[in-house]
């Protein structure tokens, strides 16, 4: 059996302690593909390729039976607040 969605949640939360996390298990429940949204202040000052290493890292063992992860976002606080900014639709004045 794969691991859960819960499985990279927790693990995720108790190394990276995200301000925000969205996992997505695309593998149709059987825990072998996820997709990672994910926002935490350990990537400050880290240029994206570092990122995606400390989110592997983190999920070093569960990767053992996960056969494709798609970190879709991996950003900061700062940078979050930035792109929710950018997606508010424009305020008529």
């Amino acid at each position: 059996m794969g691991v859960t969605k819960e499985q990279v949640e927790s693990t995720l939360t108790s190394k990276l302690k995200p301000s925000y996390l969205e996992v997505i298990d695309t593998s149709g429940g059987c825990g072998v593909s996820f997709v990672v949204e994910i926002v935490s202040e350990q990537f400050e000052e880290k240029r994206l390729l570092e990122r995606h290493r400390i989110v592997n890292a983190a999920l070093e063992e569960e990767m053992k039976e996960i056969h494709a992860l798609s970190i879709r976002k991996a950003v900061t606080p700062a940078q979050w607040k930035q792109q929710e900014e950018a997606e508010k639709p424009n305020a008529v004045a």
